[in-house]
């Protein structure tokens, strides 16, 4: 199966197919067939003698990204999905990458596209593209061209722990076997999709915009995610199922209550990296059932959540997935769990997920190995988890040098870069820790020998390489850091302290930059806060 084929097969179907929350467009899925096809003529027009035009898009989630997905697929043409939080030097490092021929923007973002250069830049709000597309409105939908599941459709940003983005290959496959498999377990044809996070990454691909497509349910798209406008939308609307990242439950969760709240049409909410206990309140207070998964931009690895398994368990292990030791590539042994279900032989039990017998719906990386992922014929996840004497998994955070923050991924070496001029400084390490309610929050430790906060505050503010979530939360000094005989900083045993050390720490409790030292009651305050999250197991191993 293609998504060339799923979308033809909806050529005749006029039901609802697409809406716009933000402006109340909509079309039936005929129409949105017929805007692909416009998009796919286009494309075919614009084909390179040695292979398909790369489009870069640099959009929210409007109609236009929608078409122009399906354009691609129904001519073989590849969609390089660009992320507009990224600065413009490394969406022109990204764009050059995966042979962008051009990009497709809109006003809110035209500025950041014409500082990348390069490519030409078409905005989809202005006559010129109108008339770019005019040529070819009417165009039916092309046969199959020789598209198969393993014909490329996208190049999707993730980050290593080199800290340069690499470009995920998704072909059609990728898109429509989770597509197909959430829309038989979640879906109906009367079902109705809400779509509020960027479809410049892969999970609102794959768990909302693929689904919606396999099932002939209606895909309602939200340009950017507003945690007060979740519920109102969906009310009306009339969406069924509704996919998250992160902490966008928690965003929601922390919005007034009302005693109507689960007054709504809601069953399904479906995503990943929210808290156990987040899951569980949201589920009572919207009236729907939350389904946690697990999965990468990779897609090596998969995990099917089991509703009648342990609370916070990503599901049960599948063939050939284990939990081995990253130094030793020996598998892990099972958790062993106190009383009050703490883990207590972290050490030992938490390993590196890892799929060992092969790649999964992985199809590597454009124009690029990946020799810290693919070793052996293996994939290595980079995540780390254990697993119950059940062969329940539980995840236990990333490596040092992968951070996700607030549903962006990136690498410790991208903000080690931005803060290697720091005045003062002997040695720095960045590594990730545990956020109280999904992901990773940025910690930075320094070798120095004092520490002025309101003049780390102005360095980071000087910073224009500096992105919009890297700044970091917790700051440790120390005389000097933990390292190896060969002085390579040890940021396994920084990670291991966290914030729980000795050493003085620096922290913003908000927003702002605005740091102040920790406190033990700031300490103990925070540890409640993962306690009432369920994530009190991601602390166990520091002090």
């Amino acid at each position: 199966m293609t998504v060339a084929a799923l979308l033809r097969a909806r050529a005749g179907d006029d039901r609802p197919g697409l809406r716009s929350a933000d402006d109340g467009r909509t079309w039936t899925w005929r129409e949105v067939v017929r805007q692909c096809a416009a998009r796919a003529a286009w494309m075919n027009a614009a084909r390179r003698p040695d292979r398909p035009v790369h489009v870069g898009v640099l959009l929210d989630n409007t109609p236009e990204l929608v078409f122009l997905l399906g354009g691609a697929a129904l001519s073989g043409a590849v969609v390089v999905a660009l992320n507009h939080t990224r600065s413009a030097d490394e969406l022109a490092g990204d764009a050059e990458r995966a042979d962008c021929d051009l990009i497709v923007t809109q006003p809110r973002h035209a500025g950041l596209a014409a500082a990348i250069g390069g490519p030409p830049v078409h905005d989809i709000e202005t006559p010129d593209y109108e008339a770019l597309l005019a040529p070819h409105e009417g165009a039916e939908p092309p046969d199959d061209g020789g598209i198969t599941e393993q014909t490329l459709l996208m190049l999707i940003f993730t980050s290593g722990t080199s800290g340069r983005p690499r470009a995920v290959q998704v072909t059609h496959r990728k898109v429509t076997i989770p597509g197909e498999n959430l829309a038989e377990r979640m879906l109906s044809p009367e079902a109705v999709v809400y779509c509020p996070m960027p479809l410049f990454h892969s999970g609102a691909i794959m768990a909302a915009y693929a689904p919606a497509l396999a099932a002939g349910a209606e895909l309602v798209l939200r340009g950017r995610f507003s945690a007060s406008g979740m519920l109102p939308d969906v009310r009306e609307h009339g969406c069924t199922y509704l996919h998250y990242v992160g902490k966008a439950l928690s965003y929601v969760l922390a919005t007034p209550a009302q005693d109507d709240d689960a007054d709504n049409p809601l069953k399904f909410a479906f995503g990943n990296e929210a808290a156990p206990l987040e899951q569980k309140a949201f589920g009572e207070r919207f009236g729907c059932f939350v389904i946690d998964g697990y999965g990468s931009t990779e897609t090596a690895i998969a995990l099917s959540p089991d509703p009648f398994g342990p609370q916070g368990a990503l599901g049960k292990l599948t063939p050939g997935i284990k939990v081995l030791d990253p130094e030793t590539g020996s598998e892990c042994p099972p958790g062993r769990f106190d009383d009050a279900g703490r883990l207590l032989n972290g050490e030992e039990a938490i390993g590196e997920l890892v799929n060992t017998q092969g790649l999964g719906l992985f199809d590597g990386y454009y124009n690029e190995d990946a020799p810290d992922r693919l070793r052996d014929g293996m994939f290595w996840s980079g995540d780390h988890a254990y697993v119950d004497a059940e062969g329940y998994v539980f995840f236990a955070g990333r490596t040092a040098d992968r951070l996700r923050v607030d549903g962006e991924n990136f690498g410790a070496a991208q903000v080690e870069r931005a803060l290697a001029e720091l005045p003062g400084v002997r040695q720095l390490a960045v590594y990730g820790v545990p956020d109280e309610a999904a992901g990773d929050q940025v910690m930075l430790a320094l070798a120095a020998d004092d520490f002025d906060p309101d003049a780390f505050a102005d360095y980071l503010r000087g910073r224009k390489d500096l992105g919009p979530k890297w700044p970091p939360r917790y700051i440790r000094v120390a005389r000097e850091l933990p390292a190896t005989a060969s002085n390579k900083i040890l940021k396994r045993r920084l990670v291991r302290d966290g914030w729980q050390t000795d050493d003085p720490v620096w922290w913003r409790p908000g927003r702002d930059l605005a740091y102040r030292r920790m406190t033990p009651q700031d300490v103990a305050r925070l540890r409640t806060e993962f306690d009432k999250r369920g994530r009190l197991h991601l602390l166990e191993g520091s002090k």
